[in-house]
């Protein structure tokens, strides 16, 4: 059965706020984290499938524009890996093995486009993998 409009939506929103927290992970948010992500949503995520939302955008746009918000409002990305998982367990349809990759590669070249990894963004990364591979 395939998702419904509105469950790709807040799927997309889950990913914009899971790519937030890991580039929140160290305090500090990089314009170059924000340009990788950007990147990637054009070039991988778009691609992906066809969902539109009701004004007819991508609703992988979802992406973007739920990071962008937690930028602008300095969100706590406190509860969002839990929040994650809540939904993956409601969903697990739509975590396929090739969308898991893509979350993990997303997650990390947006660690990687801003100095090395360090301990929290490690420890993020090791979370969202054991979540994205539960049974």
């Amino acid at each position: 059965m395939k998702p419904s409009e509105q469950t790709m939506i807040r799927f997309y929103q889950q990913l914009g706020k899971v790519f937030y927290s890991i580039a929140a992970a160290d305090n500090i948010i990089s314009k170059a984290e924000i340009l990788i992500l950007k990147k990637i949503v054009k070039k991988e995520w778009l691609p992906l499938e066809n969902n539109l939302t009701e004004f007819g955008d991508d609703a992988a746009y979802q992406i973007e524009i739920v990071f962008d918000w937690l930028l602008e409002n300095d969100s706590d990305n406190m509860d969002i890996i839990i929040e994650f998982e809540d939904f993956r367990k409601e969903h697990p349809s739509l975590f396929t093995p090739k969308t898991n990759d893509l979350i993990l590669k997303t997650a990390a070249e947006i660690v990687a486009s801003f100095s090395n990894e360090n301990k929290s963004e490690m420890e993020f990364i090791k979370e969202l993998s054991a979540i994205l591979h539960q049974k």
